[in-house]
Formats: C-alpha cells, structure tokens, sequence
C-alpha cells in the first residue's frame, strides 16, 4: 500500500515537481494574487510591501547560510568523514540504509538543524557508493529522502528558532507572555514524546517505499562527497606560504573561539543561532588542516549554501506582503476563531503548516502568527508553551513539501526535488496521526 502510494507521488513530482526558485516565485505570484483578492491592498500597495520586505531578513539570512556553510564545513573535516565512513561501514543491506540514514537524520537534526540537513546529505553518498561496491541494490532517492525527511523532528531540537527565541531576553512578545523556558518547550516530555514517536516510527515507513530491485536507480558512478583532503599545492618557500599551510593557525584562532564559547555558556548564555554558529566555527577550526584547506572547505560550502542567497529574500518579500496586507493574520485568525480551549493547538498546527508555504522561515513565521495565537491563548486559558510549540511543528510538518530547505541536500546528492518529493508527500502523510493524537489527547 505504502510503495504504491508513493508510486503515484513520485510519478507526479517528477513530471510537475519545477525547481525550488520557480516555485518561489510562484508562491509569490499566488500571495499577490491572493492579497488583492482578500484584503484592501491595492496592486500598488502590494508590490511595495513585498519591495520593502525583500531585504527585511538579512540578519536572519546571513545566520541561515551560515549554519548551512559552517556545518557543511565540519561535516567534509577529516575527523567527520572519517565517522560517517566507520558508521557507513555497518550498512549490511538496503533496509538498514534507509532505516539508518532516517535515524541518523533525526539525532542530527536535534543537535542542529544545519547539521541534519547537512550531515546525513554526505553520510547518503558514503552509504550509496559502499553498497553499490558490495553488489547491495540501494534506490539512491529514496536514500537522500530518508536523510531529509528524518530532520522533520528538527523544530523540536537544540536549534529551534522559536522555543530559543522565547527563551531569549527582550523577545518581541516578552511583555505580554515573558520568558518561556526550554523546559517548556522542547523539553517539555509532550515534545520529547512526538519525536521519539517520529524517531521510532518514520524510519519503518521510508523503508517500505524501497521500490522493486528492477526499479533501483543506484547512485552514478563517480558521485562522491567533496574531498576532505586539501588541494595539493606547490612546495611552501615562504613564510606567507607555510603560515597558509600550518594548522596551528587555524588551532590558535579555535582556542580562541573556545574560550569564548565557554565563558559565554558559563555565564549563562543560550543557545541561540549566533552560539551555534560561533561552535561550528570552532570545531571546523579545529578540525581543518590548516587556513588554506579550511578555506577550501569553506568554498565547497558555498556552492550548497548559495541558492539561499536568491531564495530567502524572495521569501521574505512574500512574508512582508503577507504580514502587511493583513493576509496572514487573515488566515491564522480564520483557524482561530473556531477554536476552543481544547482545539487551539491543532487549528494553530494546520494554520502553522499551510502558512509555512509561504512563509519558510519559524522566525519569520512567528512574527506573524505569534501575536495572534497567543492573545487567543490567553483569551481561552490555553497553555502558551504548547500553543507556541505548535507553530513549531506545524511549520516543520510540512517543511517536507517546501523544496527551500531541500535546496541544500539536493546540490549535495546532484539530485532535483522532483527525485525526492513523492517520498516526501508520504512522509508528511504518514507522521500526521503522531502530530494530530499529541495535540488532542495528551
């Protein structure tokens, strides 16, 4: 049943399934249309909101490709590939592949999103070429699937933008419902029970899709994840050369960054976008062989991270014009008003998931559902922390079929969205019980 429930999925991906850009500036297309057609805003009006908006995440954009690039840095460091070579070593059959990737993702994913989307990318290659030597039929797809859609867990982990966001002093939302603990949120034993729900039971599910030996398309020969080895280069003659090539440079400059981050923690800092990337940029430090092959790493990074460049200011163009035409609290308002005390969470999770693919962003989503859901919350007596937490899955949920956050995996594997969305489609369908059980019951 499942299998050919994807069968039909990946049919239609492949033959409707445009690139990621495209659809952006379809999605943009549908926001103006649609803000035209539901608010006051003049054609006029909408193309300024969405001109003024369109450079409105910079900050947030700068952070995003960061921890893209940083993680992808660390994850090509000799030290990492040299792990994710021993963990591929155990893969005995193309069950334990997509099961293993899937797991994988999901320890990663809860670690840092960056490194979910990142690492399992690169442990997909290592895993496909290992079986494809030993004669084990792997559908290398459904391999990249598994490692993308095992980080759907990934807005309940030590990353997540808005339980770190709450936790953050001076948050815009502080005066009306103050700090909310982590404890709370991703801590909290409801959220600790969804992912170990998802953890346990989506890998079962990406391994029934494996599709019949005939069908296999294993991965092209000579696809293998970027060297970790630096380029070779000419005999160092001078000192501006073996300073290039001396890894106590780049030693000195992480211990540097240790020690900060240390004092940072011990003073009671968070773990927010910026501490995390500062610690990527300290392992990847520490672990590069010298400046020059650190900056090497670092170019190969780009090449993933760059589309993002192009693709988050567009996304957020959109998120302005949703936000200022009235056209998102349109929609979060509508779920709202036919909710109960007992029902918010799972209106605000639909309204959350639909929202999300226009707005891909949890902190750019926040900014506009936030306000409204929790003055609903308090309005009803419904429990903030949870209310709050269901933006978050709700926009993670159906990260599955926003092909941004793809972009990454896919410049990785050399694969298009069309080759992993119909997986996709059925990953998102098949965790929604665990979602929509946990809001009603629990």
């Amino acid at each position: 049943m499942l299998r050919r429930t994807s069968d039909i999925f990946v049919k239609v991906a492949e033959r409707w399934m445009p690139d990621p850009l495209v659809i952006a500036i379809f999605l943009t297309a549908v926001g103006f249309v649609c803000a035209l057609l539901f608010t006051d805003f003049t054609a006029m009006q909408s193309v300024d909101a969405w001109g003024s908006s369109y450079w409105g995440l910079l900050r947030f954009t700068a952070q995003m490709i960061l921890i893209l690039a940083l993680a992808h840095v660390l994850a090509n460091t000799r030290p990492v590939n040299k792990a994710l070579v021993w963990l591929a070593s155990f893969v005995r059959s193309a069950e334990m592949a997509y099961v293993g990737i899937t797991m994988f993702a999901s320890v990663a994913a809860l670690l840092s999103w960056g490194l979910g989307l990142i690492l399992p990318a690169v442990l997909s290659l290592i895993v496909a070429n290992n079986c494809r030597e030993r004669g084990i039929k792997v559908h290398f797809p459904l391999l990249v699937a598994c490692g993308y859609c095992g980080t759907l867990v990934g807005m309940q982990g030590l990353s997540a933008s808005i339980p770190l966001l709450l936790n953050t002093p001076n948050h815009f939302l502080q005066d009306e419902i103050g700090l909310i603990g982590l404890d709370k949120t991703i801590f909290s034993w409801w959220s600790m029970s969804i992912v170990l729900a998802i953890a346990l039971f989506l890998p079962q599910v990406m391994r029934r899709l494996a599709p019949d030996d005939k069908d296999v398309v294993e991965i092209p020969a000579g696809v293998r994840p970027a060297s970790t080895d630096p380029a070779p280069a000419e005999a160092a003659t001078t000192p501006s050369q073996k300073l290039e090539n001396a890894r106590w440079v780049t030693l000195l400059l992480a211990v540097f960054g240790g020690i900060y981050v240390v004092r940072y923690f011990a003073a009671g800092g968070e773990l927010q976008l910026d501490s995390l990337n500062m610690i990527f940029v300290v392992l990847g430090l520490a672990f590069a062989d010298s400046p020059r092959h650190y900056i090497e790493l670092l170019c190969n990074a780009a090449r993933v991270a760059g589309p993002f460049l192009i693709q988050y200011p567009l996304y957020s163009g959109l998120m302005g014009l949703i936000a200022d035409s009235g056209l998102g609290a349109l929609i979060v308002s509508g779920f709202v008003a036919i909710s109960s005390t007992d029902t918010l969470s799972i209106w605000t999770f639909f309204s959350a998931a639909f929202l999300n693919l226009f707005i891909p962003s949890a902190g750019g989503q926040w900014a506009v559902q936030g306000p409204i859901v929790t003055e609903a919350a308090m309005q009803l007596g419904a429990d903030i922390p949870r209310v709050a937490m269901s933006v978050a899955i709700g926009e993670v949920w159906t990260n599955a079929i926003q092909p941004l956050y793809a972009v990454p995996v896919l410049a990785i594997a050399g694969l298009h969205i069309r080759d992993i969305m119909g997986y996709c489609v059925v990953a998102l369908l098949a965790i929604a019980p665990i979602y929509l059980v946990a809001l009603a019951f629990f």
